[in-house]
């Protein structure tokens, strides 16, 4: 069994989640926030519970955070407390640092000053919602960053009889098929022949770099 140290600094909703989960699956957790309340709700499932400012460079190496192999700073709000708190976990040796960011100028700067990955949960969960909302053909979607997204989708009737390089999904739809599935819990198969006529219903895999094909989908052109 693999065990990994995360460090988890902010213990709002997201931070808490994060930090329960991470236990749950047995993982060794640092968790840090300047309100002792938050800390002693994830006090029994941390490895590491502490209250303190997140910014001090030596409350966070007296907690432990040099031993982390990764450091997720939870709490978006503040930017300069992110940014103070990526620079010290840099100066202490974390080799990945992600950081949640509230908007896009937060993820420019943090990733500007080194971080590994940033993320916008508030965003992806708004995007992974509309989703579920409009889709037709998409039967799963994940955003990656921005406008680059895995999909998955059963081939749309309009494509029966046709080859991929018929279709020319990549000028039309911004797509990059990457396999085929036989049935939705079917494995992946990425060996396939563009030029070969797709002759029955299938779930197809694929990256995109724009959201052409999702706004196609959701309006109804691709049943």
């Amino acid at each position: 069994m693999t065990h990994k140290i995360f460090g988890v600094l902010g213990l709002g909703i997201f931070g808490k989640t994060l930090a329960y989960e991470l236990a749950n699956f047995e993982q060794e957790v640092i968790a840090l926030d300047n309100r002792e309340k938050h800390v002693q709700e994830v006090a029994d499932y941390v490895t590491k519970g502490a209250v303190g400012d997140i910014t001090d460079f030596d409350f966070l190496k007296a907690a432990g955070i040099e031993q982390c192999d990764t450091v997720i700073i939870a709490t978006g709000n503040n930017l300069e407390a992110s940014a103070l708190a990526l620079i010290h976990c840099q100066k202490l040796g974390v080799a990945n640092i992600i950081a949640k960011a509230r908007g896009k100028n937060y993820e420019d700067v943090l990733y500007g000053l080194g971080a590994n990955q940033v993320i916008s949960p508030e965003r992806s969960t708004a995007k992974n919602l509309t989703s579920n909302l409009l889709r037709h053909s998409i039967t799963n979607i994940i955003h990656v960053e921005d406008d680059i997204s895995f999909i998955e989708f059963l081939l749309p009737k309009a494509w029966l009889g046709k080859t991929l390089s018929q279709l020319d999904v990549r000028r039309k739809y911004d797509l990059n098929i990457i396999g085929f599935r036989t049935a939705k819990t079917a494995p992946l198969n990425t060996h396939f022949d563009p030029n070969a006529p797709l002759t029955k219903e299938m779930f197809v895999g694929a990256v995109a770099s724009e959201r052409t094909f999702e706004k196609l989908d959701y309006l109804g052109y691709l049943k």
